[in-house]
């Protein structure tokens, strides 16, 4: 492989916070990026090349993306899995992760198929129709979550039932096809961003997730569990990849149950949002390690360079606003900490609007981070608001 920079042009669908943190990692290597987005001057245009402004499934956009890069890639599940296969044909591009694993992910019920097949641990479930179908998975499991088969994402499209008579409104709230899986009662859930390249794997360290009403809080490096759950995670991981084609960064977020076995929650196909710590925290970062591995670069290393906690910095308003953050400094002037803004003109209840990572020596624990992570967080507040 002869690897030179300037080098080639990545398309990206998806121009929201994680094309934009494509797009930075890009650059050093002398990759440009251009994006595609429905939002104009979308997060990510700021600092690509440019933005093709249009839908995730419409193809006119999607063949002026593709007329104008080497290679395609994508950053959000909302992707149309067809139309980038036959784009790509079209103008002899590849395309990475494959569209037949965006395909596979996007529907959850499927997602869970192939890794059932594929001897994959998960919890059990079972597909949901209707309402009568939701009562029939309660009576078997018992508590179960709900979810929405494809564009659920944040907690959205996931509604926990627990009584045969919520049915009716659960399925109101998902709003369509469905899967209902066995509540887990797990003691910790952790992620691990993985990346597939030309020949090769890489795993970064397993990371331990805070959520709170199903949105992502903290990512905590290291996890705090035993060395032995963390290296059957990391297996499981792999295992998972077996069951993916293409080249790429993927999330695998998993529980860890309270008896010690690792079960897979979901994939994503992309950078994600646990693996923001790594910017910081590791070596290469999931977005370099993304870039690297569509183009078919050799990988970087996934080593963790210390301690580490991410803190998601979420809307904390009532109601739609401009977005304008203040308190920044209390973050500038830490010497451990680093702000990321994604740079979205208006803030929404628990809208994902940037995060900040808290790095220590080897001397700082997990616990005291987050702790550090959590306060700076507090003093974060966005105008207009207490």
């Amino acid at each position: 492989m002869t690897v030179t920079v300037p080098g080639p042009t990545l398309g990206v669908v998806g121009g929201g916070q994680l094309g934009r943190m494509l797009a930075e990692a890009a650059a050093p290597l002398g990759v440009a990026v251009v994006v595609l987005d429905p939002t104009p001057d979308c997060p990510a245009a700021p600092v690509a090349r440019d933005q093709v402004v249009g839908g995730f499934d419409d193809p006119d956009a999607f063949e002026t993306l593709a007329a104008r890069v080497d290679t395609l890639t994508f950053e959000i599940e909302l992707a149309d899995s067809d139309l980038l296969d036959r784009v790509a044909d079209e103008y002899g591009l590849s395309v990475n992760p494959a569209p037949e694993t965006l395909g596979m992910i996007e529907d959850k019920l499927v997602q869970k198929q192939e890794l059932e097949s594929a001897g994959v641990p998960i919890p059990p479930f079972r597909q949901v129709d209707d309402a009568d179908d939701l009562r029939d998975a309660v009576a078997e499991f018992g508590e179960v979550m709900l979810k929405a088969r494809t564009g659920g994402y944040d907690g959205r499209g996931n509604v926990p039932v627990s009584d045969p008579d919520d049915a009716d409104d659960a399925m109101a709230a998902v709003g369509g096809p469905a899967m209902a899986e066995a509540f887990v009662d797990f003691a910790r859930e952790i992620s691990v961003i993985a990346v597939q390249g030309d020949g090769e794997i890489r795993t970064f360290p397993a990371g331990e997730n805070v959520h709170e009403a199903e949105i992502l809080r903290e990512t905590v490096l290291p996890a705090r569990t035993t060395d032995e759950r963390l290296e059957r995670a990391d297996a499981v991981a792999r295992d998972v990849l077996d069951t993916l084609s293409g080249r790429g960064v993927f999330g695998i977020e998993l529980f860890e149950t309270r008896t010690g076995e690792i079960q897979v929650n979901e994939i994503a196909p992309r950078p994600h949002n646990s693996g923001h710590w790594t910017i910081e925290g590791a070596r290469t970062s999931q977005f370099e390690q993304h870039v690297r591995a569509v183009l078919g670069w050799p990988l970087g290393s996934t080593r963790l360079r210390c301690p580490t906690v991410m803190t998601n910095v979420l809307g904390t308003v009532e109601e739609t606003r401009p977005a304008r953050l203040g308190n920044v400094a209390t973050v500038l002037e830490d010497p451990d900490a680093s702000l990321h803004w994604y740079g979205k003109d208006d803030v929404r209840p628990l809208r994902k609007m940037g995060h900040v990572t808290v790095t220590g020596d080897g001397d700082h624990d997990p616990d005291g981070l987050l702790s550090h992570a959590r306060e700076l967080r507090r003093e974060l507040r966005f105008e207009g608001t207490d």
